[in-house]
């Protein structure tokens, strides 16, 4: 049985699995919009709300990945 830790297996998973490396890329998308939104003094009520939707589409993201993860794992074990 190969054991791998978690970031092996995100590593193998964005590499060998378009699904796994597209939600990991928007996750990295959102995150970088996040961070410029985050740098500002002042938000306007479109950015107070698209930063509210980011986090949350991060969130939607990241339970998907560790989903892709957890199914991978189990594999690992069989």
């Amino acid at each position: 049985m190969i054991k791998l830790n978690e970031e092996q297996i995100k590593k193998k998973l964005y590499n060998e699995n378009n699904q796994f490396k597209e939600l990991k890329d928007k996750h990295a998308s959102f995150e970088a919009r996040l961070q410029e939104l985050l740098k500002k003094s002042r938000l306007s009520n479109e950015e107070e709300l698209e930063l509210h939707n980011i986090k949350k589409q991060k969130l939607i993201l990241k339970d998907k990945m560790y989903q892709m993860i957890r199914e991978f794992k189990k594999t690992l074990s069989e």
